[in-house]
């Protein structure tokens, strides 16, 4: 029986090279822009508020009334879920790059767009920043399956996971880069402007049209690292296994990645012919449930959990660092200092948890594993969680403040360095590759869901208990104490079904597949000394 191609065990046995920064680099890139895409837009309801809905002579300025800031919010990952599961299929269908030229543009063209959000009345520029908004998410989500996919096709088996984890980890950066850009933004007009808080002068406490200005500069900075990739990315040569596995042209592959690897590699044609007839079950087969289902299940709802936490967390930071009167009253605050505020305080929690959170796993994903790291992850967000939630009036007073904001940093430091991380790995590393795309589109997808149901359910489930407390146009909910109970909860069904996980460490990803589970006895003796021949270092 026929073992691994020589190509594969090029890819899985190559030291580290250029090549694999080089891809780091422009896959990073896009999770970059993805990050800082949707996130920063909950630098600016806020003022979005103020500017489309303050009514005059009001005691407090405006806020988005709850339907529109659900949309505003919300679009985006609706159009992230869709994307991810259309690209997803995509991806496996018509081939890695092909396809991700095409989701890259269309992030670029609809940030631009959705800071222009042609009309003058509230309505017409809520709904073109939505419309716009929906098509930057479908964009962004065919990035997440295409570079974890084509970061894990590219990697060696020893170092796959540092090299995955570092492409998801520029979304720290990008989260990161979002809140440095609303406060270079918002100093530079509040410098200009001087605007005194709401109390002081209502009117003059927003400055039209120059504030107008502001979220949409934030909005459209995205556009620029996005656009600044591009020509790299369509320079990237198809990887080796969607070549030989999926479109099997085992001569291509070998052509492709000798360029890369620099040696020669020989194509294997009936190798591949051998391997491809011991694999065509699709993803509705029994054969694929049989061997995967529980997998798909376990990626699925770790990540579908995880997110109600992770999104609920990021996207209404804001509005629990006011609860905790972290951030002033928005009366005593001008339009752009609330903004400025507000960014101050997402990047503080970037710097000092989102970020380090990330890189912690790419050091140790290849040493201690995803599985481990999954576990960690989700066993301290509960933790944390619920010593926020139970105490959480210890918290609200003066002294405890620092407190709260340190605990609240950790539950990001542990997504970050636990399953946010994994759940993006994994699903790139265990399925088979004619289906790697597809169950990483439908796992991410599900997170996606999560995401939807945190952001929605957080911003009306966290309104207060008391009538007289809860923010115009908006229904008491449950209070932000109860809701992060529940959020407590949610991180701890997580771990339950971190269970259904499999470790990938060290192995090649047609072992964790089972696209080569029919090699000979000691197959894997003569594999290693054929990469020993074919695998140069730099």
């Amino acid at each position: 029986m026929a073992g691994q191609l020589g190509v594969l065990n090029a890819l899985d046995a190559a030291k580290t090279q250029w090549y694999h920064f080089t891809a780091i680099v422009i896959a990073g890139m896009g999770f970059f822009t993805d990050a800082y895409d949707l996130f920063c837009i909950s630098l600016v309801t806020k003022l979005l508020g103020r500017i489309y809905y303050t009514e005059e002579n009001a005691p407090k300025p405006g806020i988005l009334p709850p339907a529109v800031q659900s949309a505003v919010t919300g679009v985006a990952l609706v159009g992230t879920l869709a994307g991810q599961l259309f690209f997803g299929w995509l991806g496996d269908k018509l081939g890695r790059k092909k396809v991700y030229g095409l989701t890259l543009m269309l992030m670029v063209i609809s940030s631009v767009a959705s800071g222009l959000s042609f009309g003058r009345s509230p309505d017409g520029v809520m709904a073109t920043l939505c419309f716009f908004r929906f098509w930057l998410g479908f964009g962004i989500g065919g990035d997440y399956p295409l570079s974890a996919t084509i970061m894990s096709e590219y990697a060696n088996k020893r170092t796959r996971g540092a090299f995955i984890a570092a492409v998801f980890a520029m979304q720290g950066f990008g989260i990161l880069t979002g809140g440095v850009v609303a406060l270079i933004v918002a100093s530079v007009f509040d410098h200009k402007y001087n605007a005194p808080t709401y109390a002081q002068n209502k009117s003059a406490s927003l400055v039209l049209p120059a504030f107008d200005y502001v979220w949409r500069i934030i909005l459209m900075f995205g556009a620029i690292p996005a656009a600044l990739t591009y020509y790299w990315r369509m320079k990237m040569p198809e990887t080796a296994r969607y070549t030989a596995l999926v479109a099997k042209n085992a001569k291509q592959a070998a052509k492709d990645m000798a360029k890369v690897l620099q040696v020669e590699i020989d194509a294997e044609e009936e190798k591949l012919n051998e391997m491809n007839q011991r694999n065509k079950y699709g993803l509705f087969s029994k054969e694929f449930a049989k061997r995967h289902g529980l997998h798909l299940v376990g990626t699925t709802t770790t990540w579908f959990l995880l997110d109600i936490a992770f999104y609920s967390q990021n996207l209404f930071q804001k509005d629990i660092f006011s609860a905790i009167g972290w951030i002033p009253g928005a009366k005593d605050m001008s339009a752009i200092d609330e903004v400025f505020r507000i960014a101050k305080a997402q990047t503080l929690i970037a710097l000092c948890s989102t970020v380090p959170g990330y890189w912690f796993t790419v050091a140790l994903i290849d040493h201690i594993g995803r599985f481990a790291i999954q576990l960690i992850g989700f066993f301290f967000m509960t933790v944390f969680m619920f010593a926020l939630a139970i105490p959480y009036d210890h918290w609200k007073k003066s002294g405890n403040k620092i407190g709260f904001v340190i605990m609240y940093s950790l539950t990001f430091f542990f997504a970050n360095f636990g399953p946010n991380a994994t759940t993006f790995v994994v699903p790139a590393e265990i399925f088979p590759a004619r289906l790697r795309s597809t169950c990483h589109g439908i796992s991410a997808a599900a997170g996606k869901a999560g995401a939807i149901v945190g952001a929605f359910g957080f911003l009306y489930a966290s309104q207060s208990t008391d009538p007289s407390q809860v923010e115009h146009g908006y229904h008491t909910g449950i209070g932000v104490k109860n809701s992060l109970v529940v959020l407590g909860v949610v991180n701890l069904l997580g771990l339950v079904f971190t269970f259904l996980v499999p470790e990938s460490k060290g192995k090649s990803l047609e072992e964790l597949s089972g696209e080569n589970e029919e090699e000979e006895e000691g197959g894997d003796q003569g594999n290693e000394e054929k990469v020993s021949r074919v695998a140069v270092p730099i």
